[in-house]
Protein backbone atom coordinates (compact mmCIF):
# COMPACT_ATOMS: atom_id res chain seq x y z
CA UNK A 1 0.00 0.00 0.00
CA UNK A 2 1.39 3.27 -0.99
CA UNK A 3 0.90 4.96 2.22
CA UNK A 4 2.55 2.18 4.01
CA UNK A 5 5.44 2.91 2.07
CA UNK A 6 5.78 6.48 2.01
CA UNK A 7 5.71 6.46 6.12
CA UNK A 8 9.28 4.36 5.65
CA UNK A 9 10.95 7.48 3.44
CA UNK A 10 12.78 9.78 5.93
CA UNK A 11 10.74 12.92 4.73
CA UNK A 12 7.48 11.54 6.03
CA UNK A 13 8.22 9.46 8.91
CA UNK A 14 6.62 11.96 11.52
CA UNK A 15 4.15 13.21 8.75
CA UNK A 16 -0.18 13.47 9.88
CA UNK A 17 -1.95 10.63 9.06
CA UNK A 18 -4.27 12.92 6.95
CA UNK A 19 -1.18 14.68 5.06
CA UNK A 20 -0.04 11.45 4.44
CA UNK A 21 -3.19 10.20 2.74
CA UNK A 22 -3.45 13.46 0.77
CA UNK A 23 0.33 12.77 -0.92
CA UNK A 24 -0.62 9.41 -1.12
CA UNK A 25 -3.50 10.37 -3.45
CA UNK A 26 -1.42 12.56 -5.45
CA UNK A 27 1.06 10.27 -5.84
CA UNK A 28 1.74 8.43 -9.23
CA UNK A 29 3.83 5.05 -10.21
CA UNK A 30 6.16 5.39 -12.91
CA UNK A 31 8.73 2.48 -14.08
CA UNK A 32 11.66 2.43 -16.07
CA UNK A 33 13.84 -0.45 -17.84
CA UNK A 34 17.67 -0.66 -16.75
CA UNK A 35 19.56 2.55 -18.65
CA UNK A 36 16.03 4.38 -19.45
CA UNK A 37 16.25 7.78 -18.67
CA UNK A 38 14.24 9.33 -15.59
CA UNK A 39 14.40 12.92 -15.89
CA UNK A 40 17.30 15.14 -17.50
CA UNK A 41 19.62 18.31 -16.34
CA UNK A 42 17.46 21.58 -17.29
CA UNK A 43 14.44 20.79 -17.86
CA UNK A 44 11.10 21.45 -15.28
CA UNK A 45 11.00 19.20 -12.25
CA UNK A 46 7.57 17.51 -12.23
CA UNK A 47 8.01 16.94 -8.88
CA UNK A 48 9.67 14.75 -5.98
CA UNK A 49 10.77 11.20 -6.61
CA UNK A 50 10.49 8.66 -4.32
CA UNK A 51 12.37 5.66 -5.69
CA UNK A 52 10.30 1.90 -4.58
CA UNK A 53 12.95 -0.16 -6.08
CA UNK A 54 15.82 -0.90 -7.90
CA UNK A 55 18.93 1.85 -7.91
CA UNK A 56 19.27 5.24 -9.78
CA UNK A 57 22.15 7.15 -10.82
CA UNK A 58 22.18 10.89 -10.53
CA UNK A 59 24.83 12.59 -13.14
CA UNK A 60 26.24 15.07 -14.88
CA UNK A 61 27.32 15.22 -18.53
CA UNK A 62 30.91 16.83 -19.14
CA UNK A 63 30.97 18.85 -22.62
CA UNK A 64 33.27 15.75 -23.67
CA UNK A 65 30.47 13.44 -22.83
CA UNK A 66 32.14 12.22 -19.84
CA UNK A 67 30.22 11.22 -17.04
CA UNK A 68 30.52 12.12 -13.56
CA UNK A 69 27.98 10.17 -10.80
CA UNK A 70 26.84 12.10 -7.84
CA UNK A 71 24.67 9.63 -6.08
CA UNK A 72 23.61 6.27 -6.12
CA UNK A 73 20.11 5.64 -4.90
CA UNK A 74 18.58 3.04 -3.38
CA UNK A 75 15.13 2.25 -2.01
CA UNK A 76 13.14 4.92 0.05
CA UNK A 77 15.42 7.63 -0.86
CA UNK A 78 14.03 11.10 -2.99
CA UNK A 79 15.58 12.26 -5.88
CA UNK A 80 15.02 16.08 -6.99
CA UNK A 81 14.19 17.86 -3.88
CA UNK A 82 15.89 20.85 -4.90
CA UNK A 83 14.33 21.42 -7.83
CA UNK A 84 10.90 20.97 -6.16
CA UNK A 85 11.80 22.97 -3.13
CA UNK A 86 13.30 26.29 -5.33
CA UNK A 87 10.97 25.94 -8.12
CA UNK A 88 14.00 26.03 -10.35
CA UNK A 89 15.23 23.22 -13.16
CA UNK A 90 16.45 19.76 -12.35
CA UNK A 91 20.18 20.38 -11.53
CA UNK A 92 21.01 17.20 -12.53
CA UNK A 93 20.63 14.22 -14.79
CA UNK A 94 19.03 10.59 -13.38
CA UNK A 95 18.93 7.08 -14.99
CA UNK A 96 17.92 3.44 -13.77
CA UNK A 97 20.86 1.29 -13.40
CA UNK A 98 18.38 -1.91 -12.77
CA UNK A 99 14.78 -1.74 -13.49
CA UNK A 100 13.09 0.70 -11.29
CA UNK A 101 10.08 1.74 -9.62
CA UNK A 102 9.49 4.96 -8.47
CA UNK A 103 6.63 7.01 -7.32
CA UNK A 104 6.16 10.92 -8.43
CA UNK A 105 4.12 13.68 -6.22
CA UNK A 106 3.79 16.64 -8.03
CA UNK A 107 5.37 19.43 -6.97
CA UNK A 108 2.13 21.54 -5.70
CA UNK A 109 1.24 19.24 -3.48
CA UNK A 110 4.63 18.83 -1.94
CA UNK A 111 5.04 21.84 -0.94
CA UNK A 112 1.30 22.24 0.65
CA UNK A 113 2.11 19.96 3.42
CA UNK A 114 5.58 21.01 3.68
CA UNK A 115 3.98 24.89 4.06
CA UNK A 116 1.63 23.24 6.59
CA UNK A 117 3.80 20.68 8.74
CA UNK A 118 7.10 21.89 10.78
CA UNK A 119 7.69 18.11 11.56
CA UNK A 120 8.32 17.28 7.81
CA UNK A 121 9.93 20.63 6.68
CA UNK A 122 12.50 20.00 9.63
CA UNK A 123 12.99 15.90 7.91
CA UNK A 124 13.91 18.10 4.53
CA UNK A 125 15.91 19.99 6.22
CA UNK A 126 18.04 17.39 7.92
CA UNK A 127 18.10 15.00 4.96
CA UNK A 128 19.41 18.58 2.62
CA UNK A 129 22.46 18.89 5.09
CA UNK A 130 23.20 15.38 4.99
CA UNK A 131 23.23 15.41 1.04
CA UNK A 132 25.35 18.75 1.64
CA UNK A 133 27.39 16.73 3.88
CA UNK A 134 27.70 13.72 1.60
CA UNK A 135 28.86 15.99 -1.32
CA UNK A 136 31.35 17.80 0.77
CA UNK A 137 32.82 14.61 1.76
CA UNK A 138 32.80 13.82 -2.05
CA UNK A 139 34.88 16.61 -2.85
CA UNK A 140 37.06 16.32 -0.24
CA UNK A 141 38.16 12.31 -1.62
CA UNK A 142 38.87 14.00 -4.83
CA UNK A 143 40.93 16.60 -3.54
CA UNK A 144 42.91 15.22 -1.23
CA UNK A 145 42.60 11.28 -1.42
CA UNK A 146 44.17 8.72 -4.08
CA UNK A 147 41.94 6.44 -6.23
CA UNK A 148 42.87 3.56 -3.91
CA UNK A 149 41.91 5.95 -0.52
CA UNK A 150 38.62 6.95 -2.58
CA UNK A 151 37.70 3.41 -3.48
CA UNK A 152 38.35 1.40 0.13
CA UNK A 153 36.18 4.39 1.27
CA UNK A 154 33.42 3.60 -1.33
CA UNK A 155 33.50 0.23 -0.23
CA UNK A 156 33.20 1.00 3.08
CA UNK A 157 29.69 2.56 2.49
CA UNK A 158 28.38 -0.54 1.14
CA UNK A 159 27.28 -1.23 5.29
CA UNK A 160 25.20 1.54 5.15
CA UNK A 161 24.06 1.87 1.31
CA UNK A 162 22.25 -1.03 -0.01
CA UNK A 163 22.36 0.60 -3.20
CA UNK A 164 26.15 -0.68 -3.27
CA UNK A 165 26.00 -3.93 -3.09
CA UNK A 166 23.80 -4.64 -5.98
CA UNK A 167 25.38 -6.76 -8.90
CA UNK A 168 24.30 -3.59 -11.08
CA UNK A 169 27.25 -1.78 -9.70
CA UNK A 170 29.74 -2.31 -12.26
CA UNK A 171 33.21 -1.03 -12.70
CA UNK A 172 32.37 1.31 -15.06
CA UNK A 173 29.66 2.73 -12.64
CA UNK A 174 32.32 3.27 -9.93
CA UNK A 175 34.71 4.57 -11.97
CA UNK A 176 32.24 7.17 -13.23
CA UNK A 177 31.61 7.83 -9.27
CA UNK A 178 35.35 7.86 -8.37
CA UNK A 179 35.83 10.30 -11.41
CA UNK A 180 38.52 8.03 -13.00
CA UNK A 181 38.58 4.66 -15.28
CA UNK A 182 38.05 1.64 -15.16
CA UNK A 183 41.41 0.44 -15.48
CA UNK A 184 42.47 2.70 -12.71
CA UNK A 185 39.73 1.11 -10.46
CA UNK A 186 40.72 -2.68 -11.76
CA UNK A 187 44.29 -1.71 -10.31
CA UNK A 188 43.20 -0.81 -7.36
CA UNK A 189 40.96 -3.22 -6.47
CA UNK A 190 43.97 -5.64 -6.88
CA UNK A 191 46.10 -3.33 -4.39
CA UNK A 192 43.46 -4.22 -1.94
CA UNK A 193 43.14 -7.28 -2.27
CA UNK A 194 46.95 -8.04 -2.03
CA UNK A 195 46.91 -6.18 0.71
CA UNK A 196 44.00 -8.36 2.21
CA UNK A 197 41.56 -6.14 2.84
CA UNK A 198 38.72 -7.44 -0.10
CA UNK A 199 38.97 -10.45 -2.26
CA UNK A 200 36.79 -11.66 -5.31
CA UNK A 201 34.24 -14.19 -5.76
CA UNK A 202 34.02 -13.99 -9.74
CA UNK A 203 32.97 -10.22 -10.42
CA UNK A 204 31.70 -9.92 -6.37
CA UNK A 205 33.94 -8.07 -4.09
CA UNK A 206 34.21 -9.36 -0.58
CA UNK A 207 35.38 -7.24 1.83
CA UNK A 208 38.02 -9.65 4.18
CA UNK A 209 39.16 -7.25 6.72
CA UNK A 210 37.15 -3.82 7.38
CA UNK A 211 40.56 -2.24 9.38
CA UNK A 212 42.60 -2.82 6.39
CA UNK A 213 40.27 -1.38 4.09
CA UNK A 214 39.93 1.73 6.50
CA UNK A 215 43.64 2.22 6.61
CA UNK A 216 43.59 2.60 2.96
CA UNK A 217 40.87 4.82 2.75
CA UNK A 218 43.23 7.40 4.48
CA UNK A 219 45.50 6.76 1.52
Amino acid sequence: MITTFLRQVPYFVYLSDEHLTALAQWAVRRSFASDEIIFTEGERSTGLWILEAGIVKVYKLATNGDEYVLRLVAAGDAINDVAVLDGGANLANASAVSDVSAWVIPTIMFRQILDTDCTMALAVIQGLAGRVRQLVFQLEDLALRSVTGRLARFLLEQVENPALTSPDITWMLIASYLATTPETVSRSLHSLAEMGAIQFDHHRIIIVKVDLLREASLL
